[in-house]
């Protein structure tokens, strides 16, 4: 485990980055929820009167004047394009800057196989995001009993599941992705978080781009159906799953037989 280990390494600073940002933005929102708990419902009458925007959101589907519902919105867009952006991009970085940063020659060298590389540096990928999601969840969790609200266990669970999985979904496409570059990658994991995201703005505003939904892991993510449902929609979360295990295959196949310059 000698990759992962220096995967960890070297990338400690991005991740307590990335970690304490997102934690101190969600802690920030929880905090001030009992302060603006009153007017939260009058805010969500505002809200869903809103149309294509309120819906967008799916703010018109959730009621603002519970923690769950402010906590859905509020924290979830914190960490669905937080989470998003740093998923991604550990994901598109983790091949391409061995050759980018011209590093491959000394690792390559040693004796142990394309293979173990991948799989080394693919699992420091996914232990980085397990472990930042892990944190997140028991802060939230932690500073929503200090304010004295009730917890919504079964809610909070399946949002905070969600947001792993879309994470976990981003990470491995981009992963795969990375095995194809040689040069500068960020613009690239930035841009495919940033589609997606879009994609379930647009797939929310009308019912001509439903379909959308089925390009997108922000579709599974939605507040407002896990609060209405009591579940997530196994068929997205199965059709991100599979796109996952594509680029990670793709990353096998192409970077063991890829001409590393």
């Amino acid at each position: 485990m000698t990759i992962v280990k220096h995967e960890w390494k070297q990338g400690r600073i991005s991740f307590l980055i990335w970690t304490g940002s997102i934690v101190l933005l969600i802690l920030i929102c929880i905090l001030l929820y009992p302060e603006m708990k009153g007017e939260m419902e009058s805010v969500g009458d505002i809200f869903a009167s809103m149309g294509s925007f309120t819906a967008a959101f799916g703010m018109d589907r959730l009621n603002f004047g519970t923690l769950i519902g402010f906590y859905s919105v509020e924290c979830g867009n914190i960490l669905g394009l937080g989470g998003a952006f740093f998923a991604s991009l550990l994901g598109i970085s983790a091949l391409a800057k061995e050759e980018k940063e011209r590093t491959a020659e000394f690792l390559l060298s040693h004796p142990i196989s394309r293979t173990r590389v991948i799989a080394e540096k693919l699992a420091a990928v996914l232990t980085q995001i397990i472990v930042m999601n892990a944190i997140i969840f028991v802060l939230s969790v932690g500073t929503i009993v200090f304010i004295g609200e009730e917890i919504s266990w079964k809610e909070i669970i399946l949002f905070h599941t969600a947001y792993l999985l879309l994470q976990i979904e981003l990470a491995c496409i981009c992963f795969g992705c990375s095995a194809f570059l040689r040069r500068g990658s960020i613009g690239i994991g930035i841009g495919i978080a940033t589609l997606v995201y879009f994609l379930n703005l647009m797939a929310n505003m009308t019912d001509r781009a439903g379909f959308l939904k089925y390009f997108t892991p922000f579709a599974y993510c939605e507040g407002a159906d896990i609060v209405n449902n009591g579940c997530l929609d196994g068929k997205l979360i199965a059709i991100g799953m599979v796109l996952s295990l594509i680029g990670i295959a793709a990353a096998f196949i192409h970077y063991r037989k890829k001409d590393i310059q």
